[in-house]
């Protein structure tokens, strides 16, 4: 029996108060025993890049509707990365809890996520997870390429350039300003390689996606005819009841790693993947990331990596042209939403162009899976991009310059007696999940002005919190334990070597052990530490996971499933 004839099959009172207080159009026929499928839908004026979601969504409506369906709007919580303060990730779980809630709570047999911004599809998919009823992801899709000064503007990765070169002096604050319309183009999401496009993208990988949507431009009408196919395939997954647990297996977490590092995708998708792994039960480590991921070649010419935008990604063939490549690589039985393998869908997918998408023999690079460092300063490991970061400082030993608090980076990182230079290594610490509260994507420290002066435009990095997938540079991110979770990073002094290998997976302060665990923990930092009395962001600092295990909270991994045993009334 289906989800939705518990609620209106019958003739008692409580199936006739649930028929009737639907019955505001829908006809009786509604109620006999046709899939009632919800819409999760984030679009939000507030989220800017889902604000097209609700046309999206009527496309999934009528495609349900011609399957024999009934469509439901359901608005769930949205969360919008450029907008909300502290940072999105805080209402990430929070976001996953509401929905899963909701979707369990309802009489609807299946549901379409509507997912964009970069924290919004993860909650989606933990959600659909958690509660296991048929579950397919229309994503929302990227913006279109926006010029400035003639050439390509790649939005969020040319905020970090042309702010830096506000900072050195070569560009003019009147100047950057008035690039802002030209790098928002259109409705969508970030059109680099950043968590959303990654995501929408990994989405697919997953399996969890009508094959050959994610890349779509948010603009170009075969989105809207894609997500008109979706809903078809919503009601098919009803019918043959292929929930997301028979999907996103342990196989397809591979094929998602292979297709983060083929990419040149966001450190984000690392503990969000790590996220809905934990909601489903999937046996899913940091270690996998480097196991599986980190000798895979970077075939995507895409920002921050590289030079081109998404947009350039989808004329060139997309993600399966790019899988394509990778195709031994990739888990010959992982089935997506369809049934089928996604690999049978790569048979054809050829590469309109070559310097977009590159061929296996000719990567832009041979390894550039994410790597996983170990090592006194990360004794849970943390993760750094080396496509995104500078080849010569992959190797790097140097004088740690410390800072307590996100407050205390801006308040002395451009003071002209900051004892920094070039070979200084940034340290950041009090942004993990507990500390900031919500690992914020601070990582991507600005550089010291008096060091952009000089020319220089990169340096080595270290904080435990996280970096925006549109951000780039030579970033250790993700610390684990973080520094308010006891963390060794919060005995880190001003001075002390710090030691960067990542091809020897290395991360270590150069202090003796017994020296660095009678350390008293640095006072300035636990003063800044969140210390939140209240709501959601006590129950999240008192509950949160860390990064290296997904930064999901204790009390949700697992799944509840999609039973209700009691009536409402």
């Amino acid at each position: 029996m289906r989800r939705s004839a518990e609620w209106y099959g019958g003739d008692d009172r409580n199936s006739y108060i649930h028929r009737a207080w639907m019955r505001r159009g829908l006809p009786a026929d509604a109620f006999d025993g046709r899939p009632h499928i919800a819409m999760a839908n984030t679009a939000s004026d507030l989220t800017p890049c889902n604000a097209h979601l609700d046309e999206v969504s009527r496309s999934v409506a009528d495609g349900i509707h011609q399957a024999g369906g009934i469509a439901l709007n359901l608005p769930v919580v949205s969360l919008g990365e450029t907008q909300v303060r502290p940072t999105a990730m805080l209402w990430r779980n929070m976001a996953a809890m509401a929905i899963e809630e909701m979707l369990r709570a309802n009489p609807i047999d299946g549901v379409v996520l509507l997912g964009g911004c970069d924290k919004t599809i993860p909650a989606l998919l933990m959600a659909a997870a958690s509660v296991d009823i048929p579950a397919v992801v229309v994503p929302g899709g990227p913006m279109l390429t926006g010029t400035f000064r003639g050439v390509p503007l790649g939005c969020g990765t040319g905020v970090w350039q042309l702010s830096e070169e506000v900072r050195a002096g070569t560009m003019s604050a009147a100047e950057f300003q008035r690039s802002e319309s030209s790098m928002i183009r259109s409705r969508g999401h970030c059109n680099t390689m950043g968590t959303a496009s990654t995501m929408g993208l990994l989405a697919e990988a997953l399996g969890m996606t009508l094959p050959g949507i994610a890349g779509t431009p948010a603009p170009d009408s075969r989105l809207l005819e894609a997500a008109h196919a979706t809903g078809v395939l919503a009601v098919d997954l009803v019918d043959r009841e292929r929930r997301p647990s028979a999907v996103m297996t342990r196989e397809s977490f591979r094929n998602a790693i292979v297709a983060l590092a083929a990419l040149g995708g966001s450190t984000n998708a690392v503990v969000h993947l790590l996220a809905i792994a934990g909601r489903l039960g999937v046996a899913l480590s940091l270690d996998d990331f480097d196991r599986i991921g980190s000798g895979v070649p970077l075939l995507v010419d895409l920002q921050p990596a590289g030079r081109f935008l998404m947009d350039d990604l989808y004329r060139a063939g997309g993600l399966h042209a790019v899988l394509r490549e990778v195709r031994d690589l990739l888990d010959p039985d992982a089935i997506t939403v369809t049934g089928r393998p996604l690999v049978s869908y790569l048979d054809d997918a050829p590469v309109y162009d070559r310097e977009v998408i590159r061929a296996r023999e000719t990567p832009l690079q041979p390894e550039a899976g994410i790597a996983v460092l170990y090592g006194n300063l990360a004794p849970d490991g943390a993760v750094i991009k080396p496509a995104a970061a500078t080849p010569a400082l992959l190797s790097h030993r140097g004088p740690a310059v410390v800072f307590d608090s996100i407050e205390d980076f801006h308040a002395r990182i451009d003071d002209p007696a900051l004892p920094v230079t070039p070979d200084s290594v940034l340290v950041l610490r009090g942004c993990g999940p507990k500390g900031y509260p919500g690992m914020p994507e601070v990582s991507n420290m600005p550089l010291p002005a008096k060091l952009l002066a000089e020319g220089v435009r990169d340096m080595v990095r270290v904080c435990d919190g996280r970096m925006s997938g549109t951000a780039y540079g030579t970033v250790v991110l993700h610390v684990a334990p973080e520094a308010a979770a006891g963390g060794p990073l919060a005995k880190v002094r001003t001075g002390d070597i710090i030691v960067l290998d990542v091809a020897k997976r290395r991360l270590a302060v150069e202090i003796p052990d017994d020296e660095l665990a009678a350390r008293v923990p640095s006072p300035e930092a636990a003063a800044a530490y969140a210390a939140p009395r209240r709501g959601w962001e006590k129950l999240y600092v008192d509950t949160v996971g860390q990064a290296d295990t997904g930064a999901d909270q204790d009390f949700l991994l697992g799944s509840s499933g999609w039973h209700v045993s009691r009536e409402s009334h």
